[in-house]
């Protein structure tokens, strides 16, 4: 009956570390998309205009915050699930389900928010190109993308600050 009770714990264990490992990676994958693509179009913009190379950073940085809200809420699963605490808090099966699906929210709308921020900030580099005066506008509507990534990053971390 012991190695039963460790197995349900064995397998909460893996479910909480997979949730951190989803809420991670996803939200990661689609920031290193998004800033990739931003980045290429900071380098052009900025190897014809280079004193708009600033300006091009901020556009280029501003995907990368969903891979940031991806590893607060993995490391927030590991520590309300008591991970860090060295094995002092049995994780169960239903902690590790409950973790996978606080992480699905941030992985999920994190991937998806970072990629088309990234177009987004790519449009805006090619206004900058034309009009300098237009990086408030283009903060703006890049900015806007981002509040998703903000309501994806709530509804996951709220329940696990919650929950656990």
């Amino acid at each position: 009956n012991s190695s039963a009770l460790e197995s349900t714990s064995d397998v909460g264990m893996f479910l909480v570390i997979l949730a951190a490992a989803i809420a991670s990676i996803f939200a990661g994958l689609g920031s290193a998309i998004g800033v990739g693509k931003a980045g290429q179009a900071a380098a052009a913009l900025s190897a014809e205009q280079p004193d708009k190379f600033g300006k091009a950073l901020v556009l280029q940085l501003l995907p990368g915050s969903q891979g940031i809200y991806g590893f607060v809420v993995a490391l927030m699963i590991l520590i309300k699930c008591g991970v860090f605490a060295g094995g002092t808090t049995e994780i169960t099966l239903q902690m590790g389900l409950t973790a996978i699906m606080c992480a699905l929210p941030i992985a999920i709308v994190g991937f998806v928010s970072a990629i088309h921020q990234s177009k987004v900030a790519v449009a805006g580099m090619g206004a900058l190109a034309k009009r300098s005066e237009e990086f408030g506008h283009a903060m703006t509507m890049t900015a806007m993308v981002e509040t998703y990534a903000l309501f994806g990053l709530l509804v996951s971390l709220l329940p696990v600050l919650l929950l656990f």
